[in-house]
């Protein structure tokens, strides 16, 4: 029969021992993104938003989101994380699309996948949570790891990316 790393003997939860693991260099890149109406745009573009600057409050959420992964993911190692930042870029090729890309780095013994795409989650939230009062139609996601170094698994690179089917 298969072990799960994450039950005990009782098969309960429990937090895996990392002690053991050796101590790398891992990063982690993860991307999501919030598809917006016309107004929402030009407010995030042309900072008029009522609640001020959409990325520059997303940005500082994003980071804190990654800081406090392991306070809301229940078996995430807390990590003493090197780096943590966020970028945004539009895609206009189909709709109006902002890509958040947040990007994490440590040096210790697990990956920082969950930090990284917590980053990005609690971001587009962030965006959501400042728009929502032009626009309750506001769509997230997909939400994805793209990249991974680092660790006994090895690297990790996205081939594609998920597309999704609106109404």
């Amino acid at each position: 029969m298969k072990e799960f790393t994450h039950f005990n003997e009782q098969g309960r939860a429990k937090m895996v021992d990392i002690s053991d693991k050796q101590e790398t260099v891992r990063t982690a890149t993860a991307r999501s993104s919030v598809i917006v109406n016309e107004d929402i745009y030009q407010q995030i573009q042309y900072g008029t938003n009522k609640k001020g600057d959409v990325l520059a409050v997303a940005q500082v959420a994003g980071i804190m989101g990654a800081k406090q992964t392991s306070s809301i993911i229940p078996m995430c190692h807390p990590l003493s994380l090197s780096g943590i930042d966020l970028s945004f870029e539009w895609d206009l090729s189909s709709r109006l699309e902002l890509i958040i890309t947040a990007s994490v780095k440590t040096k210790g013994s697990t990956g920082v996948e969950m930090e990284a795409l917590t980053a990005a989650s609690v971001a587009a939230l962030t965006i959501y949570d400042m728009c929502k009062a032009a626009d309750k139609g506001i769509v997230i996601g997909p939400t994805f790891l793209h990249e991974k170094t680092g660790g006994k698994n090895g690297d990790y690179l996205r081939r594609s990316i998920p597309l999704t089917k609106l109404d």
